[in-house]
């Protein structure tokens, strides 16, 4: 404690240089709850870059039904923008694990009949967090201002900052892997050589001048094995994703029916996918996270599917309330779960409960509620295939 105080308490003279500022801040993040963070210039060339390969990947059509992607191009590409008087983003990451997986293996699919949500789902919404300790961050930073005078890292009369969290145009991942947090595997998530990928990203743009923070270099290697495990073979390529097909797209953002060639590759995921992550073998040094919010929420890491099947619309608002899982509607939900019926071990009470919800909302839903009985029945009589 008394260290971690020290710390707090400085006088000019510490400061000798923006390095040190950024040392400062380093800890204040940290003490926060988040794991690292990193710096970068509103005006750093990678902006222009990533617009150029963000319209290739928009031409191949891998973006689906995210159509916000080809909006806002500018100020993607100028940052500076977005913000007026900004000059620096502070990248921030934050581990989510409440508990770690084994290593190298995809335990969920050992589980059919249960529900699987992505991990950093499985609590509050973390991007109320995010950004509630980002603007946490900024007011401990604009406390320290008369004491940084002397540094001229800041021409503003008045100090500006606004925190992000997947709320606006940003290159949230390119911006991190610039600032030196990890590198881009190559199933296009951010990885770190000391945590694996399991941690969310946020940024802070502040309106002080401070240096750059450098990249590091990338260590996936030869390795292929999150392009090997996709179920829905989306890793088109290192570094490559269709977004249209990967999973996490699929049983989130992805509104309506869901093709039937991704519904057996789906299995049992209702929110999301891991299957990536767990799989790598960067993630044998994840973190377990030291932030309350992530810890799951009514038996979100282990519930079965015909429990949340049962559940009424109102429910479903109840037990979704400040979690990201009400993202997808209850209708899409329900959807999610069918599928995963249709995948579970086969069983007559799961028929049972699938007929049980035909004709009570729409033809989508009635549609893959059928398409899981099917599956169901092929089950129990392989020759009616």
């Amino acid at each position: 404690m008394q260290a971690r105080e020290n710390i707090s308490v400085v006088n000019a003279s510490v400061f000798a240089t923006a390095v040190d500022v950024k040392h400062w801040i380093k800890i204040e993040a940290q003490a926060l709850g988040f794991a690292d963070c990193g710096f970068l210039s509103v005006h750093h060339p990678l902006f222009a870059q990533q617009i150029e390969q963000l319209q290739l990947w928009l031409d191949k059509g891998y973006e689906g039904q995210l159509q916000f992607m080809h909006n806002n191009h500018e100020l993607r590409a100028n940052p500076d923008k977005l913000v007026a008087g900004a000059k620096t983003i502070i990248s921030v990451r934050m581990d989510y694990l409440t508990q770690t997986p084994t290593p190298r293996a995809v335990a969920d699919n050992d589980q059919p009949n249960n529900g699987i949500i992505a991990r950093y789902a499985r609590g509050r919404d973390y991007h109320k967090t995010m950004r509630s300790r980002l603007k946490q961050l900024a007011l401990k930073i604009e406390t320290m201002l008369p004491e940084w005078q002397h540094l001229n890292i800041s021409a503003e009369t008045d100090f500006v900052f606004r925190p992000f969290s997947d709320s606006a145009p940003i290159f949230e991942r390119p911006i991190a892997d610039a600032a030196g947090l990890g590198w881009t595997g190559k199933h296009t998530l951010l990885l770190n050589k000391q945590a694996g990928s399991f941690f969310v990203l946020g940024e802070l743009f502040i309106s002080l001048e401070l240096p750059d923070d450098k990249p590091v270099t990338a260590h996936c290697g030869s390795c292929s094995a999150c392009i090997d495990i996709c179920p829905t073979k989306a890793i088109i390529a290192p570094h490559e994703l269709n977004a249209a097909a990967c999973i996490s797209y699929l049983t989130i953002e992805h509104d309506g029916p869901i093709d039937i060639k991704y519904r057996r590759a789906i299995g049992n995921r209702v929110f999301g996918c891991d299957d990536c992550q767990l799989i790598c073998p960067w993630n044998r040094y994840a973190n377990l996270t030291s932030v309350d919010d992530f810890a799951p929420r009514h038996g979100f890491d282990d519930i079965s599917l015909l429990e949340i099947w049962q559940w009424q619309e109102a429910e479903f608002l109840q037990y979704t309330q400040g979690s990201p899982i009400r993202r997808t509607g209850y209708i899409n939900f329900l959807r999610n779960i069918a599928i995963g019926l249709g995948n579970a071990n086969t069983s007559l009470v799961i028929i049972e409960q699938l007929q049980s919800k035909l004709g009570q909302h729409n033809d989508m839903l009635d549609e893959h509620i059928n398409w899981a009985i099917r599956e169901q029945r092929v089950k129990l009589n392989p020759n009616d295939e």
